[in-house]
């Protein structure tokens, strides 16, 4: 069983430490930064084996140099991003692996925000580190991806065990659920789910993780098969990923 650390940067990033107690192996997933990750390694005492860059955006690669001359880690990310990534030594595609002592990180290309990104899964410790692809109640933008890349993406989330832990790289929740309850204001799930979100708010705490059984529940872009969100957007019984486009652009609007 992996320990995840969260440690919050700038102004809404979330960064991962993930620790194997057995072999001593810790990875970071997205340094936006360093020194919060130099500083929770030296007050846990734990040594840093990899970066791990779910993609290239710089809020997500900034501390990758600095973490790899000071550590000596290996940075991991996708091979289509090897010229988009600082520091990358080791190259990634769907279906790879990689671990830490014997808890695995399964690779899971999720095009869509951007070409090439990424996500981390561990299915021994239930959790999903997906970076920009899903967040809680939400979804990223797109860059240089597709809306069907982005749509097929999310739809390989969903179908990932309901326990699951969602460990996204922002603190979007609030505004993503304002928007979501504009589209399905009838929703109890997601009505409930807001007045969770806004109270972890007001007190000044995270409103990650997420699992992917809240998400599906809650999450408009987990659910453009559903009648009332197809309904919202005038598209009844239209082609999934042509309600995902209009949802999205809705999304960049509103």
């Amino acid at each position: 069983m992996l320990t995840v650390i969260q440690l919050k940067v700038l102004e809404d990033n979330y960064i991962y430490l993930i620790h194997d107690e057995v072999s001593g192996e810790t990875a970071v997933v997205d340094p936006a930064l360093t020194q919060p990750v130099l500083d929770e390694l030296d007050k846990k005492g734990w040594r840093l084996t990899y970066v791990l860059n779910t993609h290239h955006h710089w809020d997500h690669v900034e501390g990758n140099l600095e973490l790899k001359n000071k550590t000596d880690c290996k940075v991991v990310a996708a091979h289509a991003d090897w010229e988009r990534v600082p520091g990358i030594d080791q190259g990634v595609n769907d279906g790879d692996a990689i671990f830490l002592g014997e808890n695995k990180l399964q690779v899971i290309a999720t095009p869509g925000h951007t070409s090439g990104h990424i996500v981390y899964y561990s299915a021994d410790s239930e959790a999903l580190f997906c970076g920009d692809t899903l967040f809680v109640m939400g979804c990223g933008r797109l860059f240089d991806g597709t809306a069907e890349q982005l749509y097929q993406s999310l739809q390989t989330l969903k179908a990932l065990p309901p326990e699951t832990r969602v460990y996204c790289a922002h603190e979007y929740t609030e505004a993503n659920g304002r928007f979501a309850l504009s589209i399905e204001p009838d929703n109890k799930q997601l009505q409930d789910k807001m007045l969770t979100v806004r109270q972890l708010r007001a007190e000044q705490k995270p409103t990650v993780p997420s699992t992917i059984e809240l998400e599906r529940a809650t999450n408009p872009f987990f659910r453009v098969d559903s009648l009332s969100v197809q309904q919202t957007l005038g598209l009844l019984g239209e082609n999934p990923v042509r309600v995902f486009t209009e949802l999205r652009k809705r999304k960049d609007n509103w």
